[in-house]
């Protein structure tokens, strides 16, 4: 639809396609939010409302030096005569710029009620006093030296000042926060000293780089303090614009006399409000989601904001600071968005940028302000040249003057017959006659000397762009000595999510494991200390047939590597095992980790770190075997990771940690038993399948693999019962990959070997059968016989029976192991069964820690 006019009662109408028109009137609209509210200028900082206040403050003599003035006086001249808007939202801006808690240099210097930092609201403007605080008057310096453009105010009534002369960068020290259509701002406030030491590096050297300005500028400063958990955020604010910061509450954990522990909130993070923040503390505990806390209470007074937490006993405080920090305002995200207006277009803006801008800035209002004294300084200094020449010739003006009829003829006489110009020869008439004495014309020579002085200087600064640095520098430098304060927020090295692990209790758990596949963890503090010999307690209640093949003593924090038959490897952490009851069986494995069908567990290692130099040896079925780093499993996925590659019809039997020069020792189920050096077996990468360990015929599988440690014996059973243990010094040490040695005679009433097992003679053991007979019995009642040997009766077991499984219950007599660790890998975990079902004995639990 074209635009046609057409007249209707004298009066014009245009008619336009409504979509067209709703476009430009919004565009219209969304500049003006841009341009004229809600974005700070790069050059002072400030908003136009905030301009406009400091303006109309300082015409009116609100100045430091002034008493306080009524707060509605301010907004009705801001109102009136600059900022045709609602007093409301004049007041609100007014009342921040009062605030220290909002302002890390407040502009205003409030008297009354300007609100709280607990949320609190100003008094009405009618009750509240106001003038311009001392910082304030850096920023409105020079404004009467024709630095800054005006423009006229809204009605062109008046003239207001475009952007103001701004003597130190406002835009960083004080930041700003601001929503306009389609982009908002949000830059944190900053020290001033330490933004001034950033401004004067940037003077001396253009080409200063970020990180050259972070030692002197290392990051914002809030006016409430707090902590910025690292430089991550602050370093891409500072190159990129863009950046998010973790701002954390200070807060210090104090003794009681009575044993218990208080956190004490000293600082709160920027733009918190305290009393919602003690609203939600007391939610928390009403909806007893931090239990370990007691009591809360407010304790702010003149000097400070502490909020007290009070603890109960045998709470541990860092736990419950991560779950104050996870579950309210204790710890926040500060979203830096730099944007800001350059040349009246908004524009995200770098650290460098902000200061390059507001350099550029500074140097035109010095250049400004010099041309300004210069030209002063000249027309004086005309003026002081013409009193020179009336006095040189006293008595020749005193006769002109009395001799002309009027003004303008004294002064053309005056003109021709010295050569003087009009603003001279004024001065002249208007002259008071005590100015011809000696004294007042040393004076006036005196004053024209140093004028010239001051031009030649103000000349000199014009010319030399290097002299307009420094000036800017020294006077920036000035205003650091006058009113820098300390840094108030700390900036830490790391920044650290907080994981469900920091709201866990860093302490020791009893892990069992048992042979039918449930898994338990309870607190090693279950089990009373007892002396040696003592009877033990009951750990666990299991079905017939099941015992405990697994336990550890490791931190709720550490790793527990599930290894399968399948050769996967499983992990999770200690604290994600459900926790159960002495008495309680636990939870079968399969609803914890994701097992196929068919497949078990073979082996369990405890462990809290992964390093690069320890290994892993692994054992299948089919002889294989493989060393890994540790450091290759310290990863997790939900559906497993390949531990080692496995052939056809083979299956993972073992997995033990190795440490270098350890023996191992593998035995089969055709009696014969193989030890060769760990250092036999170069390490390997994760997803491979390993070499030759051990060479056992078709008929024939391995039946295990063990650390065979010094000064211990190898206890084999065959499948009816008959077993023997022999020292391991006995076995000659071999390359990998042989058949090894016979270590027991193979006869067919005693059956195929069924078991073997590393013991010390101090040990216990508990033989189990296929139809759920138990038996337990001291290592040192079975015969420790030579390698060639058949053995003993060591468990009668009946014709349709036979042995399947022996758990070792060690006294810890052994090798010195690491805590978190497997009983059969290290011997570190001790098992004292009260009876077949498979109790724990509390005097081993104490040798554990």
């Amino acid at each position: 639809m074209s635009e046609e006019l057409f007249k209707v009662d004298e009066s014009t109408i245009k008619t336009a396609e409504l979509g067209k028109e709703m476009q430009q009137s919004f565009l219209e609209y969304s500049m003006s939010v841009i341009v004229a509210r809600a974005l700070p200028d790069v050059r002072d900082g400030l908003k136009p409302v905030h301009r406009r206040i400091l303006y109309a403050m300082n015409e009116s003599g609100y100045t430091p030096n002034k008493p306080h003035m009524k707060s509605a006086r301010t907004v009705g001249d801001v109102i009136g005569k600059y900022h045709p808007h609602g007093d409301a939202a004049v007041y609100d801006t007014m009342v921040r710029l009062a605030q220290p808690f909002s302002m890390r240099v407040p502009l205003i210097d409030g008297h009354g009620n300007f609100g709280s930092i607990d949320g609190d609201s100003a008094a009405a403007m009618r009750y509240t006093e106001a003038r311009l605080d001392k910082p304030a008057m850096e920023l409105l310096r020079d404004l009467d030296k024709e630095t800054v453009d005006f423009q006229p105010n809204y009605d062109e009534s008046l003239q207001e000042p475009k952007v103001l002369p701004a003597r130190f960068p406002n835009l960083l020290v004080n930041g700003s926060a601001g929503i306009a259509v389609g982009m908002a701002t949000n830059i944190p406030p900053h020290n001033l000293g330490e933004t001034i030491d950033a401004t004067c590096l940037m003077l001396d050297n253009p080409e200063v780089t970020t990180e050259e300005l972070m030692k002197v500028l290392p990051g914002p400063d809030f006016p409430t303090g707090g902590m910025i958990m690292g430089k991550k955020g602050i370093i891409d604010a500072y190159e990129t614009g863009h950046g998010n910061l973790t701002v954390r509450a200070k807060c210090a954990v104090e003794e009681k006399k009575n044993g218990r522990a208080s956190i004490v909130v000293k600082e709160i993070p920027y733009q918190v409000n305290r009393k919602r923040l003690l609203e939600k503390l007391g939610e928390l505990v009403r909806d007893k989601k931090l239990p370990e806390i007691s009591n809360i209470h407010d304790a702010a007074d003149r000097t400070g904001i502490d909020i007290v937490i009070d603890l109960k006993a045998n709470a541990i405080p860092q736990v419950v600071l991560n779950k104050l920090f996870k579950h309210t305002q204790l710890q926040v995200g500060f979203g830096v968005n730099m944007l800001a207006l350059v040349n009246g277009v908004p524009r995200v803006l770098s650290l460098k940028e902000i200061l390059f801008h507001y350099i550029e800035h500074q140097k035109e209002v010095i250049v400004r302000r010099t041309r300004y004294e210069l030209a002063k300084a000249e027309e004086r200094a005309h003026i002081l040249e013409g009193y020179i020449i009336a006095l040189d010739n006293i008595d020749e003006v005193i006769h002109i003057i009395r001799s002309s009829e009027t003004d303008k003829e004294a002064a053309k006489r005056l003109s021709e017959r010295f050569g003087l110009s009009k603003k001279q020869t004024d001065a002249i008439l208007e002259m008071r006659l005590r100015r011809l004495t000696g004294l007042e014309r040393t004076k006036i020579e005196e004053e024209l000397a140093e004028l010239r002085e001051r031009i030649a200087y103000y000349k000199r600064v014009l010319a030399d762009e290097s002299l307009v640095r420094e000036i800017i520098k020294e006077e920036l430098l000035e205003i650091k000595k006058r009113f820098g304060t300390v840094r108030k927020t700390r900036i830490t090295h790391e920044a650290k999510d907080i994981e469900v692990e920091d709201l866990i209790a860093d302490e020791n758990m009893v892990v069992t494991m048992t042979k039918a596949g449930y898994i338990k963890r309870l607190p090693v503090t279950t089990y009373r200390q007892q002396k040696r010999g003592g009877k033990g307690m009951q750990g666990v209640n299991l079905k017939d047939s099941d015992f405990v093949e697994h336990l550890f003593v490791a931190s709720t924090h550490s790793y527990m590597l599930f290894f399968s038959t399948a050769g996967k490897v499983y992990r999770t952490k200690v604290h994600e095992i459900p926790e159960a009851s002495r008495h309680a069986r636990g939870t079968a494995i399969v609803n914890l980790l994701p097992l196929a069908k068919g497949e078990t567990i073979s082996a369990v290692i405890a462990t809290k770190e992964f390093p690069e130099d320890e290994f892993l040896m692994f054992a299948t079925k089919q002889g294989m075997v493989k060393k890994t780093s540790m450091d290759l499993y310290d990863r997790t996925r939900r559906d497993g990771l390949i531990a080692i590659n496995l052939k056809d019809g083979d299956e993972l039997i073992a997995v033990r940690r190795v440490a270098k020069g350890e023996k191992v020792m593998m035995v089969s189920s055709a009696g014969k038993a193989i030890m060769w050096d760990e250092d036999e077996v170069r390490p390997m990468g994760r997803d491979t399948m390993g070499v030759r360990g051990m060479n056992v015929p078709a008929d024939a599988h391995v039946l295990g693999m063990e650390i065979a440690y010094p000064g211990t014996d190898l206890f084999v059973i065959t499948e009816k019962g008959f077993g023997k243990r022999t020292p391991v010094s006995e076995y000659p040490e071999h390359h990998r990959g042989g058949q090894g040695v016979y270590t027991i005679t193979m006869t067919q009433k005693k059956g195929l070997l069924s078991v073997m097992k590393i013991v010390g003679a101090d040990d216990e053991i508990m033989i189990i059968s296929e139809e759920g007979v138990v038996v337990r019995t001291p290592v040192s009642g079975i015969s420790e016989l030579g390698r060639s040997t058949q053995g003993v009766m060591v468990m009668r077991v009946a014709d349709a029976d036979r042995v399947t499984a022996v758990a070792v219950s060690s006294t810890g007599k052994r090798r010195k192991a690491k805590p978190g660790v497997d009983i059969d890998d290290d011997q570190m975990a001790l098992l004292e069964p009260e009876s077949e079902n498979g109790s724990l004995g509390e005097d081993d639990l104490d040798d554990l820690e």
